[in-house]
């Protein structure tokens, strides 16, 4: 197990708080901007890099929109939801009713030391050893930089040799103006969400929300490019960024054979 920085960002145990939880899958989740797109590159790179998806880890799965759309292109694959929200993970599970016996649903923080341990037997419950896919949505970017690293390598032990590792998360951008601009995009997307919900929230109200939220001071952003530098210095192959926008980015690669 690699080891742990001590330098842990104590700030992301805000999302445990249930109201902030349900405030991000009612009135964020799904006012991403071009999330469907990003669902879609996932699944493209899946099927052109994997001959079958028998298993997937989502980590730190939110409401498990990223490994449900991998079940539901892959019908008998078995899978395991792990989130440290309880508010989460009930979304999650709420989504799998009548189908859960091929999938785990497990409140564990991945920041912990030793969580890959912990998975451990969730895993042996479902017959699985190694995963063929993980994914992970907006949730690795709230660890510190040491962290970030530690939890790639327990991915890269944790895959099967040719597994893929797909990473759509929240990065640092290089100017001041780029993050206005991914600012901005957010905002607009936002505002057109409530609007389509039935909202009387004005953009400007929808503005100081985006730049006061609670959850603002708990991310701990790295760029996309020294993320990818070390995914290839564990030992991942092939390893890219396949989409960007401004500050959103699916990166990733594989496991070598």
């Amino acid at each position: 197990m690699t080891a742990r920085s001590t330098s842990a960002n104590c700030e992301y145990t805000v999302w445990q708080d249930p109201e902030l939880a349900k405030t991000f899958l009612e009135g964020i989740r799904g006012a991403i901007p071009l999330a469907a797109e990003q669902i879609d590159m996932i699944l493209r790179i899946v099927a052109m890099t994997q001959p079958q998806v028998e298993s997937f880890l989502d980590l730190g799965c939110g409401d498990g929109i990223l490994g449900r759309s991998l079940y539901q292109s892959y019908p008998d694959s078995r899978g395991i939801f792990l989130d440290f929200s309880a508010t989460m993970l009930t979304t999650a599970k709420a989504n799998f009713a009548g189908i859960s016996e091929n999938f785990r649903f497990v409140a564990e923080d991945f920041g912990a030391e030793y969580w890959r341990d912990r998975l451990i037997p969730e895993m042996s419950a479902l017959n699985l050893t190694h995963f063929d896919v993980i994914v992970s949505g907006f949730a690795i970017h709230h660890q510190s930089d040491d962290q970030k690293r530690a939890i790639y390598q327990d991915i890269f032990s944790l895959l099967k040799p040719g597994g893929l590792f797909l990473n759509l998360e929240h990065i640092s951008s290089r100017s001041q103006w780029e993050e206005q601009c991914f600012n901005e995009l957010f905002i607009d997307s936002l505002y057109r969400f409530h609007q389509a919900k039935g909202s009387q929230n004005t953009k400007e109200e929808i503005a100081h929300k985006f730049y006061h939220r609670d959850d603002k001071n708990a991310n701990i952003l790295a760029p996309m490019e020294t993320q990818c530098q070390w995914l290839t210095e564990i030992g991942f192959i092939d390893v890219d960024c396949f989409l960007k926008i401004f500050e959103i980015a699916l990166f990733g690669g594989l496991k070598p054979t």
